[in-house]
């Protein structure tokens, strides 16, 4: 069962907290928030948010909550991309291709990952 979606601030904020872990909401309003005028409130009920879609988990230390994120940003990166496939492409992936195929800026190293990907689909046809 995928988890629910998440918006391109909250995806901001996991990826902060990816790279920050156990901060508090404060550390997290100081500097994730302030840098997007964000207020402390606002940036503590997006982190209630995300612990409530179980994407954040929070642990009470000497009187202050610490969050960290309960999954690797990887996983909510796919599951954002499943989404928006399912949801905004109607589960069709030529549209997301071809847009990939403009794209003039693939590095070397990404257009040897996607070989590989194709590959990795052409053998599960195969074997299927």
């Amino acid at each position: 069962m995928s988890k629910p979606s998440i918006g391109d601030q909250e995806l901001a904020l996991l990826h902060y907290l990816a790279e920050h872990e156990n901060a508090s909401v404060g550390e997290v309003a100081a500097d994730f928030g302030e840098s997007r005028g964000l207020a402390r409130s606002t940036v503590l009920t997006m982190m209630e948010r995300l612990r409530t879609k179980s994407y954040l988990r929070r642990r009470h230390v000497h009187g202050v909550y610490r969050y960290s994120t309960a999954t690797g940003t990887g996983e909510v990166v796919s599951n954002a991309v499943g989404q928006f496939v399912e949801k905004t492409l109607s589960g069709s992936l030529s549209p997301f291709v071809a847009w990939m195929s403009e794209k003039a800026d693939v590095s070397d190293s990404e257009l040897a990952e996607l070989e590989a990907l194709v590959a990795q689909l052409q053998l599960r046809r195969k074997e299927s």
